[in-house]
């Protein structure tokens, strides 16, 4: 396989949550502690963005409008209105709820809808000196508009809420707590977007498909997507890379080096489908991380098409 890697921006401190959105043919992302939201177009290499009151975990646009999002700004999900032009003002129209609020250092992280449009966020402790965060003090939420814009706790417990992937075919849903350093599977009805929990903290079905360690895959695992063949494409934070595993072996299949040392999160694009891209950050953590750090790039040639990334149903 010959696949081609290359730098379409220019870096950030940690660029996290692209979502690719067909109607637009855009990629959508944020730069969290630079509290903005961004919008890349590989059609003709713009690329825009515009700041918040807050850290943004996540960006995911609302269907049926090309100038409205639900954003996790901080605790809060927010409806957020941005016409997509490079530092026009970003106007919060409808707060949809709050979280976390007995633990109020928390902050939102990743965020995906599942293939019904119900918005699955979760939280992550909070971050003392870089790369040092309180443990076990996140959850994973999910707002369902079909149950009256219905926001709940779904898992507990969490140190770092990442990795978010729904496989149809195989009834699964798969979810990331990157200080675990595995990767887990929970039953998933699609129908009403249930995880089976039978248990207070932890649900009965809870699994575990892959174990970056025993794979000698050093870093910690962050944002995932799924391909058509129903293997999941994940980021290694510390890790230089994006490996690509079969979630049903737990087999590793494949290993992407990316030219930054944290690498946050993925996702596929274009027109096709057949695009990889992939976030980065350049945090002070391991060290310096000098350019191209931060940068987001996007990686061509891989032979493998993704899903329809999935608006959220307001």
């Amino acid at each position: 396989m010959s696949y081609k890697v290359q730098k379409i921006t220019s870096p950030l401190v940690l660029g996290e949550g692209p979502h690719w959105d067909e109607r637009q043919q855009a990629l959508f992302f944020v730069s969290i502690h630079e509290k903005t939201i961004h919008k890349y177009v590989p059609a003709t290499g713009d690329h825009t963005k515009t700041t918040l009151d807050g850290r943004p975990g996540f960006i995911v646009p609302v269907e049926g409008t090309t100038d409205q999002f639900v954003v996790g700004v901080e605790l809060k999900f927010q409806i957020v209105q941005w016409d997509g032009k490079d530092g026009s003002a970003a106007k919060v129209v409808k707060e949809l709820g709050e979280v976390d609020q007995h633990e109020k250092k928390n902050r939102l992280n990743d965020g995906k809808c599942d293939p019904k449009g119900r918005l699955f966020a979760g939280t992550m402790g909070f971050e003392h000196p870089p790369g040092v965060f309180d443990p076990e003090k996140g959850s994973l939420y999910r707002l369902d508009s079909a149950k009256g814009g219905a926001l709940e706790r779904i898992v507990e417990r969490i140190g770092i809420s990442n990795g978010l992937a729904w496989d149809l075919n195989e009834k699964a849903f798969y979810y990331t707590d990157s200080p675990e350093t595995k990767i887990r599977r929970y039953d998933y009805n699609v129908e009403t977007g249930e995880i089976y929990l039978s248990f207070e903290i932890f649900p009965a079905n809870l699994t575990y498909i892959f174990d970056l360690r025993a794979n000698n895959i050093d870093g910690f695992p962050d944002g995932t997507t799924i391909d058509t063949d129903g293997n999941l494409w994940v980021a290694i934070f510390s890790g230089s890379c994006v490996i690509k595993i079969d979630p049903r072996t737990g087999k590793l299949l494949e290993k992407i080096p990316i030219p930054a040392a944290q690498v946050t999160s993925v996702t596929f694009g274009g027109a096709n489908y057949d695009v990889l891209f992939v976030t980065t950050a350049s945090m002070k953590i391991d060290g310096e991380q000098p350019p191209p750090c931060g940068s987001t790039y996007m990686v061509t040639g891989l032979g493998v098409k993704g899903h329809p990334n999935v608006n959220f149903k307001l």
